[in-house]
């Protein structure tokens, strides 16, 4: 397995507690496999422990921890409290004494939120005693750093800030949990052990992290595959106060020979959040396309088939745009092939090239250079692009995908019954959809979910990952009411249900 990032650690746990695999379970698992491993390599049995937690997830590991560790050494749990401002940050020399824990329990027990962390919090009192931070006189023979774990986004803040340096001050031997508080960033903790869940993640290494144990914490295989974490952790949410057009703007340009793909894929853009939605079609099929939705903006292009002459207009539209869709309905005629490939290769924006887009690519990938996006055959456009269709075994088609991506420089879509998708790197794969969704017309969906995430500011590999989600799981939703008899547009309907849903 690769190191994975921060945000894939957290959509894994948020993708096996969608397969059933209870928070409580994975948080008791790490907790004891945090305790087991003081006791083993911090050789902490008799001595003085303190652990250091914060109120996520993180925090909640150390609890599970204090109480198995209380066992067998003397157990001080400090509570670092997201709303305690520290101007100073030293630690304070009057400890509370005594018996007079239970006061200090009270003090911070409404501070943890998360209800799996709250309730093993609970669960020391009386077992061992709870300080807050401001009240810990630093006194211990070992430190666990269960700070801040892969959820924490950007720099270090206070409190946090000023609780690292402390303990980086104190030079006591620590154990990390999961990852050095701070990893990444100008001040992280630095340990001495770290105890890390179900694979390694980026950046770390033994400079930074000490000595390095990985724990199997009972997440099964089936949560590396695309699932709700994917969409819940990577989806771009507006921010508060945002304004019309700050959520993206997609161009599309296609239609000519079709008028219902470049339409289906504008009002999937919106359907995911996108602000606007601007069609660029001959003026032959225009008002067809304006006529399905007062919702779309169209642009005519004259004539009857996108041709060259058009490619300056349309180029100009992309000023005006944060991602664009190329290629559907647009038909393949010669000349239409060749406007579409030179619009493309004159193009800065990233770009979403579906269907007759991918045709006008062909094995011709130096168009492409230094341009970013997402490309999404199905097995005849694969074969177009990559000289063959993709192998039928998910492990070798996942490889040529993967060979595809570093070839073109753009993640690849790969669309079938199960899709596969990847940046070159890292490949993954989708499973939601049905066999109903054969009907024409879902690709065109997918395309258009893709640009409209692209343009609301995700990555190109994380776009296609969650659009794939987000499109298999609207058709499964569609397929349970509609059957067999589903289209197009009843996928579409079913986008905003999805999103409902899980964010």
């Amino acid at each position: 397995m690769n190191p994975m990032n921060f945000n894939d650690a957290r959509i894994l746990d948020k993708n096996a507690m969608a397969l059933g695999v209870k928070p409580e379970l994975m948080m008791e698992r790490a907790g004891k496999a945090v305790a087991d491993a003081v006791l083993k390599h911090m050789k902490g049995r008799g001595k003085t422990v303190a652990i250091v937690c914060g109120t996520g997830n993180n925090g909640g590991d150390g609890f599970v921890a204090a109480r198995h560790l209380a066992k067998e050494a003397d157990v001080k749990v400090v509570l670092v409290r997201s709303e305690l401002y520290i101007i100073s940050a030293t630690m304070n020399t009057g400890r509370v004494q005594g018996g007079a824990f239970d006061v200090e329990f009270m003090k911070v027990k409404n501070d943890v939120h998360d209800p799996c962390s709250k309730a093993n919090f609970n669960r020391l009192k009386g077992l061992v005693p709870v300080y807050a931070w401001e009240d810990y006189d630093g006194e211990c023979d070992i430190l666990v750093d269960a700070l801040l774990g892969v959820g924490s986004v950007g720099e270090v803040r206070e409190p946090y800030l000023g609780c690292i340096k402390d303990l980086n001050a104190h030079r006591k031997p620590t154990l990390s949990v999961d990852v050095p508080s701070g990893l990444g960033t100008q001040m992280a903790i630095k340990p001495t052990v770290t105890v890390t869940f179900h694979d390694l993640k980026d950046g770390m290494t033994q400079a930074n992290s000490g000595k390095i144990i990985v724990v199997d914490i009972g997440i099964p295989p089936e949560a590396g595959r695309i699932g709700p974490g994917d969409l819940q952790v990577l989806y771009p949410r507006p921010a508060k106060g945002s304004r019309k057009g700050q959520n993206g703007r997609v161009l599309v340009v296609g239609g000519g020979p079709y008028a219902g793909a470049p339409a289906l894929a504008a009002l999937a853009a919106l359907r995911v959040g996108a602000d606007l939605s601007v069609i660029a079609a001959p003026e032959s099929v225009s008002g067809t396309i304006a006529a399905y939705s007062p919702n779309l903006i169209v642009k005519p292009l004259r004539g009857a088939a996108l041709r060259p002459s058009n490619v300056k207009e349309c180029l100009d539209l992309t000023n005006d745009a944060d991602a664009v869709l190329v290629g559907p309905g647009a038909g393949r005629s010669e000349e239409t092939l060749e406007a579409l490939a030179e619009f493309i290769a004159d193009c800065d924006k990233p770009m979403v090239v579906d269907a007759d887009g991918l045709h006008a690519i062909g094995k011709k990938h130096g168009i492409l250079s230094g341009k970013k996006g997402i490309l999404t055959p199905h097995a005849g456009e694969f074969a177009v692009l990559a000289g063959k269709a993709p192998p039928a075994e998910q492990e070798t088609r996942g490889k040529a995908i993967a060979r595809l991506s570093k070839s073109t420089g753009f993640a690849i879509l790969q669309k079938g019954a199960v899709d596969a998708i990847s940046d070159g790197a890292v490949v993954k794969f989708n499973h939601t959809g049905n066999d109903g969704m054969t009907v024409g017309g879902t690709g065109d969906v997918l395309a258009g979910l893709c640009a409209g995430l692209l343009a609301k500011g995700a990555g190109p590999f994380e776009a296609a990952r969650v659009a794939a989600f987000l499109n298999g799981s609207a058709g499964d939703l569609a397929f349970t009411e509609k059957s067999y008899g589903l289209v197009a547009t009843d996928v579409l309907e079913n986008v905003p249900r999805v999103l409902a849903k899980y964010i």
